[in-house]
């Protein structure tokens, strides 16, 4: 019997003028047992679809079937059965590891007696043990992930439905959240469902199922959907240019669909089955290979031929060269938090029109150093200089030439889009003409315009993303502090957002990035890298990845990096104390 069957499903959302589809005739069958990836851009209508699934929504027309259940009529039936992970799940985060774990099997109706077995078998599966006393508040990203996972499976499930599960999680983290899923297949038999804007996670499912705008585009293995684009492909190992240069060259050519940076090169996809024709200055450096396809080849492909879906670059100020100093230069910098030392002497510099990139494990201080950079948070001990000021005298002055885009969506929900801008402009001393000149600037720049009078709470993630740059522009920062922009996105709005950065590098704008997306890493021009406060590794993302290359992994890419050096760094750090 298949786990789930929906036939001819439509959603709405809204009346009249205001209405928004939100799913389509959709009909498809999920089989019990295995992993079945849900992937589509932002408002595809992947969260509607598991919230019906879960039997929160109430379908406007069609059927939904979980379990041999009809849905919502049988949603009390199926309680039990079905576990459910949202996207922003629900601890109590001034309660324990243990007191969430109570908490949910009381909400799930589980005998006393039978919790202590059920709660020694979670903590061993997400390696919590050590961690049942501390409140959730203060556990890293990661682990407030694995604790959300394990109160999902607190009355283990015979489905399990994930939305965005490993967002904003770093990759040793995501790794052991698919060591758990895995094994609630394997050995309990749980069917999975999750949605994911990790691409290389959905290929690891048996099956996928692509939303776009509300339809079901295509599903199959994700060898089936990739295979349509066998000889579309192409690798370019190295160039005459720098990838960035190289790539911002090669994306405009006829009959490019898609280029990303690729290690020390580029990847491309093209529309028809033939190599893309190199200008004739790069074409004795540059021989595209041909490669096989992947996952997110067939997925940008075909929402780029459906939506043509595609930054133009950012009109920009430019910044005139800066003399030779730093434009960010931190020393022996510390931030103490009562007896925690988040973050531990630390010094690096960054250059004018550097893209300079701070990776770490979730909890390793790079939210706690970019606060300090943007002078929103005091540094313990240490020296801190930004656009040539000292963060602990002028840090007024020193705020109004940085622009800072927060890891969570921190724009006013309740407000407009036209309100955020007007609001954002006010406070960065904008009047009058310059005023209406940026707002209008970042309607057209941001494609904004037709979300004008839509509150920035209602906006799908990407566009959201767009506002929060929007409004860190407004008064044309010398410095862009971004801290996780793209946590959540799809990798359409990931290219779209990289491809204005790309332009602000360009006209000399610094910008300073934190990310999960190893492959964002690449982007950079130099990076370090973070564990437990400290810093571990330094420079250009060629010498990470050369650092860790080994017999058995002669081609590291910058996740295989990340995962060796702090795994590396942490042994040694437990051996130490």
């Amino acid at each position: 019997m298949d786990a789930v069957v929906v036939r001819n499903l439509d959603k709405s959302f809204g009346k009249g003028k205001t209405a928004r589809h939100a799913l389509r005739e959709i009909s498809l069958t999920i089989p019990s047992g295995g992993v079945t990836a849900l992937i589509g851009p932002d408002g595809a209508g992947k969260t509607t679809l598991l919230r019906m699934m879960a039997g929160i929504l109430t379908p406007d027309r069609g059927e939904v079937q979980v379990l041999g259940h009809a849905l919502p009529r049988k949603a009390l039936a199926l309680q039990s059965r079905i576990g459910y992970m949202p996207q922003h799940f629900g601890l109590y985060e001034d309660l324990t590891v243990e007191e969430n774990f109570d908490l949910f099997a009381s909400l799930r109706g589980i005998a006393y007696e039978k919790r202590e077995e059920r709660f020694a078998e979670l903590l061993t599966l997400t390696a919590l043990g050590p961690f049942r006393k501390r409140r959730a508040g203060r556990l890293s990203g990661g682990m407030k992930q694995k604790l959300g996972l394990a109160c999902t499976l607190i009355q283990p499930p015979e489905l399990l439905l994930l939305d965005e599960a490993s967002v904003g999680v770093d990759p040793i983290s995501r790794r052991e959240l698919w060591s758990i899923i895995e094994h609630q297949v394997a050995d309990q038999g749980v069917t999975v469902l999750l949605s994911t804007a990790y691409m290389d996670e959905a290929e690891r499912c048996n099956h996928v199922l692509l939303l776009h705008e509300g339809e079901l585009v295509a599903q199959g293995s994700a060898a089936e959907l990739a295979a349509p684009f066998q000889g579309h492909t192409f690798v370019i190992e190295e160039g005459a240019a720098a990838p960035r240069t190289l790539q911002s060259r090669m994306a405009h050519l006829p009959g490019v669909l898609d280029t990303v940076i690729h290690g020390d090169g580029l990847r491309i996809v093209m529309q028809q089955a033939v190599p893309p024709a190199m200008p004739e200055d790069l074409a004795e450096f540059c021989s595209p290979q041909p490669v096989p396809p992947r996952l997110e080849d067939a997925f940008v492909s075909l929402l780029f031929q459906r939506s043509s879906r595609r930054a133009a670059p950012l009109s920009t100020v430019h910044h005139a060269p800066a003399a030779d100093e730093p434009v960010v230069e931190v020393k022996n910098l510390c931030r103490n938090f009562g007896d925690f030392a988040a973050v531990k002497n630390i010094s690096f510099t960054v250059h004018q029109g550097e893209i300079f990139g701070l990776l770490g494990a979730n909890g390793a201080g790079k939210s706690t150093t970019f606060r300090m950079l943007c002078g929103l948070l005091p540094p313990t001990s240490g020296t801190l200089h930004v656009a040539g000021m000292d963060l602990r005298r002028a840090p007024a002055v020193a705020r109004a030439r940085i622009g800072y885009v927060s890891q969570k969506f921190s724009l006013y929900a309740q407000l407009s889009v036209q309100q955020n801008l007007a609001f954002f402009s006010s406070a960065y001393g904008l009047e009058h003409r310059r005023r209406k000149l940026r707002m209008d600037w970042a309607l057209e720049e941001l494609e904004l315009r037709d979300y004008l009078t839509l509150n920035a709470g209602d906006l799908p993630l990407g566009y959201k993303q767009r506002l929060a740059l929007a409004c860190a522009l407004m008064h044309e920062p010398n410095i862009l502090f971004l801290d996780e922009p793209t946590s959540g996105v799809d990798p359409l709005a990931r290219r779209e957002f990289w491809a204005r950065v790309n332009a602000l590098a360009a006209s000399g704008t610094t910008c300073l990035v934190t990310t999960h997306f190893m492959e964002e890493a690449e982007y950079c021009d130099r990076l370090v890298l973070m564990s437990l406060g400290e810093i571990l590794a330094e420079g250009k993302p060629a010498e990470l990845r050369h650092a860790v290359r080994r017999p058995d992994l002669p081609s590291p890419d910058m996740e295989d990096a990340f995962i060796a050096l702090i795994e590396k760094h942490e042994r040694a750090t437990r051996r130490a104390s």
